[in-house]
């Protein structure tokens, strides 16, 4: 049994094999040579793309043709233009049938359309990345996709949770937008889907104390560092300010540090229990929650 807490801010990003230094709100996504530097917006939409996966539970090789398609697409971010009524992440066109331009700029919705679409083409799973991404999107230039290959493979591993610990971000120091965890339970369900037995997320409960709000999630272990993730590129959106998994705490203070050892519970923070059948919250959530 293990335990996760949530915190977080953003991120700046291009495929870079650097350590970010402070000099601009950022996430990184992998260590060493396979490191991803993303901006903040990217951050999020990487993170909500691995939670639709999770949430249909499809394999990481989807993943990785929808982040190399997202990538050459818009380069990760929710454009409001495009080539004639292109738009979003993917640059879907209402005209072609994919959704109203409303729906198409919500990542959420843009995504499921990409992994609908992908999931009907015969084969799919056997089908270079580059060659399964053309057969949903209709490039003028379906090769293009491919010069993503090793980026997309990098952020599948980091946000998938194939490499425990592997995203975080770091934000412009000052005042924080007030803590708003019920909003984020909220965006968790939206993007991972309800909260029950068989889901990503099993249960989100938030606490009852106004003064040091904080959260209590039991989430599917194999989930576990997709939904991590996802907190921690979200985290300036609802205030969180401490995230902890598996014995690992990330935290606003100090994100540009990544994950290190838990050092305790803090305001704004989301605890995660990993495992699908865990009987009741640990002991500190236990007597938080009561």
């Amino acid at each position: 049994m293990g335990v996760l807490a949530v915190a977080g801010y953003f991120a700046y990003s291009a495929y870079q094999h650097v350590t970010p230094y402070l000099t601009s709100p950022g996430c990184q996504a992998g260590n060493g040579t396979s490191a991803v530097s993303l901006d903040t917006e990217q951050g999020s939409i990487a993170a909500t793309i691995a939670g639709v996966a999770a949430h249909l539970r499809l394999p990481g090789h989807a993943l990785t043709v929808a982040y190399a398609a997202a990538m050459q697409e818009s380069h990760m971010h929710n454009l409001h233009y495009g080539d004639r009524d292109s738009v979003g992440v993917f640059q879907q066109r209402p005209s072609e049938g994919w959704g109203t331009t409303g729906e198409l700029e919500n990542p959420v919705y843009a995504t499921s359309r990409f992994f609908a679409a992908l999931i009907r083409v015969p084969g799919y799973l056997q089908l270079p990345v580059d060659e399964a991404a053309q057969a949903v999107q209709h490039s003028a230039d379906g090769s293009a996709y491919s010069q993503y290959d090793l980026t997309a493979s990098a952020l599948t591993s980091a946000f998938t949770g194939q490499r425990p610990r592997a995203v975080w971000c770091w934000y412009t120091p000052g005042p924080q937008p007030k803590t708003d965890l019920a909003a984020a339970g909220k965006g968790l369900t939206t993007t991972f889907g309800a909260p029950g037995r068989e889901g990503a997320v099993i249960r989100f409960t938030t606490s009852r104390s106004a003064k040091s709000p904080a959260a209590a999630m039991q989430v599917r272990k194999a989930s576990a560092w997709t939904v991590a993730s996802w907190l921690v590129t979200h985290a300036q959106a609802y205030g969180i300010s401490d995230v902890r998994c598996d014995g690992y705490e990330w935290s606003t203070a100090d994100g540009s540090q990544g994950w290190r050892p838990d050092a305790g519970s803090a305001s704004g923070s989301i605890l995660l229990h990993l495992g699908k059948l865990c009987p009741e919250p640990p002991y500190w959530a236990r007597r938080q929650y009561k």
